[in-house]
């Protein structure tokens, strides 16, 4: 059986998404990236749980550590939302954007709407 990773805690959600604005960064800079940012030591510590999982690595450059994700932003979210569909939504795709429908507050503009439904029909094998 395959184990599913465990979800990322709040700071290291904090932490990846820094990583991925910056491409790669240094502690100091991770820090100031993140609001009510924890003690730099923490912060380290989160890095090294960060890279021991596989998320993270590191290149030294003299004495200072530039980290990294290691997987591109693509694949990390289409591993979530596959995830999110598998265990919440029961593998359908109509529920998915049903939901994520519901959850919108605002209207859908007339160009996001036309692009997903170019986007739909795509997927359906009827293109334009």
């Amino acid at each position: 059986m395959t184990r599913k990773p465990a979800p990322f805690s709040r700071r290291e959600r904090q932490i990846m998404d820094a990583l991925y604005a910056c491409g790669r960064a240094t502690a100091a800079e991770i820090l100031e990236r993140i609001s009510d940012p924890p003690s730099n030591s923490a912060l380290r510590t989160l890095l090294r749980i960060l890279e021991e999982k596989g998320h993270v690595r590191h290149d030294e450059v003299g004495r200072v550590y530039h980290y990294m994700p290691t997987q591109p932003i693509e694949s990390v979210r289409r591993s979530a939302v596959t995830h999110l569909l598998e265990t919440f939504f029961d593998g359908s795709i109509e529920s998915v954007v049903a939901a994520m429908l519901k959850v919108k507050r605002q209207r859908l503009g007339a160009d996001e709407a036309e692009r997903i439904a170019r986007m739909i029909e795509a997927a359906a094998g009827k293109g334009r």
